[in-house]
């Protein structure tokens, strides 16, 4: 598909020359300057504004992008031999400019592929006319890892096999688009091109106001649209992740809550009947539609991949029963397989009547033997390949295992090869990618670049997104493409002439809807119930970690009795008071921080940069204060971080469900937390100062001297930390706010019974009440501590299995 960007919009003066030393390759076509060395039209208002920017100024708009994905908590994961890290988001901050013109037309072509690449998939599990009348080998489809027989003859519920389809695509040397790649098993990247305009127009937030450059939201929001058509409202629709270990898992809960579908793994799942339920706190909930990021083998242990442990068994079962919606449906997959495309031009003349208006690169599968002699003969050339070439030679996983082997083995017979080895591989024609600008060391140069596009089925048909990402090479080699290469990710501008709509994911008409809230899944109120309890946990050991230290930097001898006494308590807690952070700190920390990365989709990006900036400070102190005043001074500025994670989730976090399962997890944490300090401080063997410190740790040193008007005693002390409550630290008031949420959760009263958690914490509730501080002795609190551990088991039972 030839370009025509360079004469879609008007001269307005003397063709411009590229700017800040910029330079394309000899032979290479670039997506910002033409063959003449002018910049395109398409660039210019870009290019005019990049001039008037000194470095200092182009370095603080860079800067603001990278913190806001730095914020937002964006991240690849990059996997190495042994290791696995989880990198900032590599953004290529100048975006990829595009002619309206040229992609509409190049829409067009990627439409008819969709549409093309549904009716393969349709064929391969319903008539099988493509193998019966030649134009697919029997072995392409029978021996293909994708191919999942106990799907043939399934009809999808909504009578589509494809919903949401990403295309790989590059520009060759001359001008031309080619499709290098289909993604149809579970595209990703879509959240991240999101993210990417968010990034990129917050460094260029003026001049992309200026530009006509199309919005993304619309795409969303026809897609959403169509998801929801026609389903029962009481059919959910979830994204379906393999879970936070998924290099892509960001982008999951990124798109679950930018489009307000729940974000579901495996475990949440389970089939009754033929429909798919999800495990919600108020019991099982249906599922109408999955928008599933695993691999669709993975999803049915049952009749798929016996050896999946993040599958639900019976999806195939729910499939045939129409009662659920793949997105995309399983087993189709199959057309990613590199080897189809060089099938695809006679079954797009056969299936549609019409020749591809989008060619694909250049492809043999090796198993046909008029092929092999094909491949043999360019073989030299594609062991290397000219720069910025595609990949030479993969296999139907996509992993490239050509270009190392047969160097190591070019002297073999390349007939004995193709004789053993050949079947199985893809052959594909090397393209050199068109470059497009990149800012590297203070001046743009040219990087080789691909596009990753979108398409997805509206009530309108297929419609692609008006833009995408692109991928950038980190050098002169095309395999740096790569993000685990060191490529990196550019915004994509779609250019018009004239003013765009600025579409939002809003209804166009105001109307008043009020719906009820989503359904909890169990595993996400498990999840928000243990980052309560960690959060908690963390804050209930600053606390009497900054009164030990207080107390050594006054007494610089911890053997004193009250540090040694305080010492014994936190070691039976696995605290380190050598440590002056320890390392039970950190973990209790990470563990609230890996509960919260599991509920991503339910945690604003406010919380989430809060908690993390907890971590960063706690990690950093870890290895650098030391114990006494430093250490002190540093717990008070771990518990105002942490002071300040809580109160954004208190101000700003919707009391439902999900709330309440938090908090119950915060009260019921600080119960035991002091149902344990009480019982070791407060008896009569307690050490000289005890009571003074219980009250410190407590933050009720000045409630305790309006009170009560007399010195520290015992009696005071456990009926204002114990039974007191109005006290936000006493145990009573912890009983007293896990008793009013509980009434809160559902079905809290089944046929007039309490459940077996609201009925246990009244008990608890009614039995602390009626207490005095004479009779909580050290007995008493044992007796508490191990009920309100076992209060916890109870909210399991009841909501969380």
């Amino acid at each position: 598909m030839k370009t025509t960007s360079a004469q879609a919009q008007p001269e307005t003066g003397p063709a411009e020359k590229p700017a800040r030393g910029y330079a394309p390759l000899p032979g290479v076509a670039d997506e910002m300057v033409d063959t003449d060395g002018h910049v395109r039209a398409v660039w210019r208002h870009f290019l005019s504004a990049l001039e008037r920017m000194d470095e200092t100024e182009l370095s603080g708009r860079f800067a603001r992008a990278d913190r806001y994905l730095r914020d937002a908590g964006v991240f690849y994961r990059a996997y190495g031999k042994e290791t696995i890290t989880d990198r900032a988001w590599p953004l290529s901050h100048i975006p990829v400019l595009i002619d309206e013109a040229e992609w509409e037309q190049l829409s067009r072509g990627l439409i008819q592929r969709a549409e093309l690449l549904e009716a393969v998939v349709a064929d391969i599990y319903g008539k099988n006319d493509l193998v019966a009348n030649g134009l697919l080998p029997p072995a392409l489809v029978a021996s293909n890892n994708e191919f999942l027989r106990p799907l043939v003859g399934v009809q999808p519920a909504g009578q589509h096999f494809l919903h949401f389809v990403s295309f790989e695509i590059g520009r060759g040397p001359d001008g031309n688009w080619w499709v290098l790649s289909d993604r149809t098993q579970a595209p990703s990247g879509a959240g991240f091109a999101l993210e990417n305009r968010v990034a990129t127009t917050r460094a260029f937030s003026d001049v992309y106001a200026e530009t006509h450059a199309h919005r993304l939201a619309g795409f969303f929001g026809a897609f959403r649209n169509a998801l929801q058509a026609g389903k029962p409202a009481e059919d959910r629709i979830a994204v379906l992740t393999p879970g936070l270990a998924n290099e892509t898992y960001f982008e999951h809960a990124y798109i679950a809550r930018y489009l307000g579908f729940m974000l579901l793994e495996g475990e949440d799942l389970t089939v009754v009947g033929g429909k798919v339920m999800v495990r919600t706190v108020a019991g099982l909930k249906p599922v109408g539609v999955l928008w599933r990021r695993l691999d669709a083998a993975f999803a049915d242990p049952l009749e798929l991949n016996q050896n999946s442990h993040i599958g639900t068994p019976g999806m195939v079962e729910a499939l045939r029963a129409g009662s659920v919606t793949f997105v995309n449906a399983l087993g189709a997959g199959i057309v990613e397989t590199r080897a189809f495309l060089s099938f695809l031009p006679n079954i797009c003349r056969h299936l549609l009547g019409e020749d591809q208006r989008l060619p694909s690169i250049a492809t043999w599968w090796c198993g046909q033997e008029d092929e092999r002699a094909h491949v043999a003969a360019h073989i030299e050339r594609m062991i290397v390949g000219p720069a910025y070439s595609t990949r030479p030679f993969f296999d139907d996983n996509e992993q490239s295992v050509l270009g190392s082997s047969l160097r190591e083995t070019a002297k073999q017979s390349i007939t004995e090869w193709l004789e053993t080895d050949g079947p199985s591989l893809v052959g594909q024609e090397a393209v050199t990618l068109s470059t497009t600008p990149a800012f590297v060391d203070g001046k743009l140069v040219p990087r080789p670049m691909s596009l990753r596009v979108f398409a997805a089925r509206t009530r309108d048909g297929w419609q692609i997104m008006p833009g995408g990402f692109a991928r950038i090479g980190a050098g002169d080699n095309v395999s740096a493409i790569a993000m685990q290469e060191g490529g990196s990710a550019a915004d994509v501008w779609i250019v018009s002439q004239k003013p765009v709509e600025r579409t939002s994911l809003l209804p166009a008409e105001e109307v008043f809807i009020r719906n009820m809230p989503g359904s909890l899944p169990s595993r996400a109120a498990d999840n928000l119930f243990w980052l309560g309890r960690y959060i908690e946990r963390a804050e209930g050991a600053l606390r009497i970690l900054r009164a030990w230290h207080g107390r050594y930097a006054e007494y610089a001898d911890p053997s004193q009795p009250l540090l040694k006494d305080v010492t014994d308590y936190l070691d039976a807690l696995d605290i380190d008071t050598s440590e002056a952070v320890p390392t039970s700190l950190i973990r209790n920390i990470d563990s609230a921080v890996f509960s919260a990365s599991n509920i991503r989709d339910r945690f604003s990006p406010d919380g989430w940069l809060a908690l993390n900036d907890l971590s960063k400070t706690a990690r950093r102190f870890h290895v650098s204060v030391e114990p006494g005043d430093d250490a002190t001074r540093a717990m008070t500025v771990l518990l105002r971080k942490l002071a300040g994670f809580a109160g954004l989730v208190h101000e700003n976090m919707y009391r439902f469900t999900g709330w309440r399962f938090l908090s119950i997890g915060r009260y019921l944490e600080r119960g035991l937390h002091m149902t344990r300090l009480l019982g070791h401080m407060s008896g009569e063997d307690a050490p000289d100062g005890a009571l003074d410190m219980l009250l410190e740790i407590g933050d009720s040193v000045m409630t305790h001297r309006r009170r009560y008007n007399v010195a520290t005693a015992r009696l005071t002390v456990t009926d204002l930390l114990a039974l007191d409550p109005l006290n936000p630290r006493s145990i009573l008031y912890q009983l007293n706010e896990i008793k009013n949420e509980v009434e809160q959760l559902p079905n809290a009263y089944a046929n007039g019974q309490m459940s077996p958690f609201y009925r246990e914490a009244m008990r608890l509730h009614a039995g602390l009440a009626v207490m005095t501080p004479e009779t909580m002795t050290d007995a008493v609190y044992k007796r508490f501590e191990a009920e309100l551990e076992k209060l916890s088991d109870i909210l399991a039972q009841t909501y969380l299995s």
